[in-house]
């Protein structure tokens, strides 16, 4: 198969979908991987370490149409939407629920769309969120103190306190992979930290595995409303696997906040579950709303891309191998994780929380597929 590996480009965007080991590893199996020139530039990758480990340099225009499989990082943008090409393997994370210009294009070009984000291991998981969800979970509090900076927007609070001064008021929405690696942030970082989420397995998991040293609370319109009035910083971090987040954060709930908090909106690449949220850059990352700083960057382990494509690497090789070497139709059909994570083919939706997010019909894959 010829994989191909362009170079990202949304905004400030500077992962890359495959590290010289995975490059190596295709080439060895008689595979052929096409990058772009610098595609791997922005993660300190550079060209000679590619055609070192048996990957063809060549331009954007020949990757996109010579690549069998094209494997990203990011869902493709406007400038990329001509590239697409028909039965084209497109392996990346896709967020397309709140995506609805994204999923018809994809639907009319027929293009086969793997969501890295929605792909499940047996015990319910999601392995190649999970390396990003650490990132941005953690990178969500080091943000967090630094908008909290007078100069920066926020209130002038320091995360920590100092002796004879209390401590900054650590909110997070959700006790997941991002909410319990903000927590260890915030907590490492000497705030006060409070985790909601409507799970009382997780919040039994974080109580035990921080020794009572987080608050935890049963997530409802209440606690959320109390609990983020007292907040100098709010995370967050809520997750319906493929689906749109559900906002649980309204306008009136933002204008009871303390003039000055922030808030780090890290399902904003899920549509957001805070209703003031929208989509911003790393370019312009911030904005007011009722005196409250929103930070809602889409893709926020970007800024760290090094970090970053090495960890989301480590977890996607395997399946980019499987790929490469079954092709689609066998892959998911010997892998119902993998199946999972095929968002769209031959022109229908085949994840049903996309689906149902956009109001428009679902087909399952192996009824496609047979």
């Amino acid at each position: 198969m010829i994989v191909g590996i362009p170079k990202e480009v949304k905004d400030n965007e500077y992962r890359v979908g495959m590290v010289p080991a995975g490059v190596k590893a295709l080439t060895e199996a008689g595979h052929r991987v096409l990058l772009e020139e610098g595609a791997g530039a922005g993660s300190g990758i550079f060209n000679e370490e590619y055609v070192q480990a048996g990957g063809t340099l060549a331009s954007c225009e020949q990757v996109w149409s010579a690549a069998e499989m094209i494997v990203k990082v990011k869902e493709p943008v406007e400038p990329e939407y001509p590239r697409l090409r028909e039965r084209q393997i497109l392996f990346t994370y896709l967020h397309l629920a709140p995506l609805p210009g994204l999923t018809r294009v994809l639907l009319e070009k027929r293009v086969v769309g793997i969501a890295y984000e929605t792909i499940k291991e047996a015990d319910g998981s999601l392995p190649l969120l999970t390396p990003m969800s650490e990132v941005a979970g953690r990178m969500a509090i080091q943000i967090g103190a630094q908008y909290l900076e007078k100069s920066q927007g926020g209130r002038g609070i320091l995360l920590s306190g100092v002796p004879g001064v209390p401590p900054a008021q650590v909110v997070i929405l959700g006790g997941g992979i991002v909410g319990l690696n903000s927590a260890k942030s915030a907590l490492g970082m000497g705030a006060h930290v409070t985790v909601l989420d409507n799970n009382v397995h997780k919040l039994r998991y974080l109580d035990d595995v921080f020794l009572g040293r987080v608050a935890t609370l049963a997530s409802n319109s209440i606690t959320i409303a109390h609990s983020i009035r007292k907040a100098d910083l709010l995370v967050g971090a809520v997750l319906v696997p493929g689906a749109s987040a559900p906002k649980l954060v309204t306008r009136q709930m933002i204008s009871t906040m303390k003039k000055g908090a922030v808030i780090v909106d890290v399902a904003v690449d899920q549509g957001g579950c805070i209703e003031t949220s929208h989509p911003t850059t790393h370019s312009h990352p911030t904005f007011q709303v009722d005196g409250v700083l929103h930070y809602c960057v889409a893709n926020m382990p970007g800024a760290v891309p090094r970090t970053s494509t090495f960890a989301l690497t480590n977890a996607t090789l395997p399946y980019v191998m499987r790929l490469a070497k079954l092709g689609v139709a066998q892959a998911v059909r010997s892998d119902a994780g993998l199946a999972e994570g095929l968002n769209v083919f031959d022109g229908h939706v085949t994840y049903r929380a996309v689906a149902e997010s956009q109001g428009i019909p679902y087909r399952p894959v192996l009824e496609l597929l047979n």
